[in-house]
């Protein structure tokens, strides 16, 4: 099941994530990458606060 992700990056920005993304996801204040596709769920790289 696909689900959106809130997650927070190190600049503190919190941004929604959807949790099986197919491109690299970027913060949008500091341009840091916070998701990155493997072919099925995405590798976070930011803290998961919630599940949407």
């Amino acid at each position: 099941m696909s689900r959106f992700l809130r997650v927070k990056c190190e600049c503190g920005n919190e941004q929604n994530v959807f949790g099986n993304a197919t491109v690299k996801v970027a913060c949008l204040q500091c341009k840091k990458t916070l998701a990155i596709p493997t072919g099925g769920r995405a590798k976070i790289v930011g803290k998961v606060l919630k599940v949407l």
